[in-house]
Order: structure tokens, then C-alpha cells, then sequence
């Protein structure tokens, strides 16, 4: 396994064990195949630059009593990569695509920071 295939199956076992009840996916994008393959995958809806981990678990904003007066996010959305790698224009566009739809989107460098930004979403 490669370190980002480490690092995502590590967020992967952290929100299975910490989060059961959370959905969540691994967008497989990295995946190889065939030009003819690809092709055929793109005409399907496979879209480049989907970030690695997608969370659809709305985030509501509360008031000081804890009743729910809004909603902040409608999912997170994680790219995860190893330094000193960095997102790609498709991934930076997509990112930026998801934040205008009401989307919190992030990238993460590590472990760490992505429980962080997991744990501060669910909570």
C-alpha cells in the first residue's frame, strides 16, 4: 500500500469504529484502467478530481440551548494527501465546486489533522 492507501484506510477504520452509524464512502479514483475503460467509466459519471472521503451527515447550526436553528453544511468532504504532494487543479476545483454547494471541504495532510477536522464536524 502506498502511504496515502495507508492514511485513507486509517480514516476509514477511525470512522467505522469512532462513527458506526455515519455514512461515509471512499471516492476510488485513483484506481488504474484501460483508455477504453476510463472512457467507458467517464460516460458513466466517474469524475476526476472527487475528493477521497465524502461524508453525508448534514451539520446544523444550534443555539445556546442546543435546539437546531439552521444548517451550516450539508456534508464534509475530505482530500487526503502526503506531503509534500499536493491536490490537483481538478481536485482544488472540485473542493472549491463543493464549499459553493454548501459542502465544508478540506484537505489534510495527516492522520491527525483528519480526525481533527472529523471529530470538530461530528460533534
Amino acid at each position: 500500500m502506498t502511504k496515502e492507501e495507508i492514511l485513507q484506510k486509517s480514516v476509514a477504520d477511525y470512522f467505522r469504529l469512532q462513527y458506526p452509524n455515519v455514512l461515509f464512502c471512499h471516492i476510488a479514483n485513483e484506481r488504474k484502467t484501460t483508455p477504453a475503460r476510463g472512457a467507458k467509466l467517464k460516460k458513466l459519471g466517474v469524475k476526476s478530481g472527487m475528493p477521497d472521503v465524502m461524508v453525508f451527515t448534514p451539520k446544523y447550526k444550534k443555539s445556546a440551548d442546543k435546539e437546531i436553528i439552521g444548517l451550516d453544511y450539508l456534508g464534509l468532504a475530505i482530500e487526503l494527501k502526503i506531503k509534500p504532494n499536493k491536490p490537483s487543479e481538478n481536485q482544488i476545483e472540485v473542493l472549491g465546486k463543493l464549499k459553493k454547494n454548501g459542502w465544508n471541504a478540506k484537505v489534510c495532510y495527516s492522520f491527525d489533522e483528519a480526525k481533527k477536522i472529523i471529530d470538530t464536524y461530528l460533534n
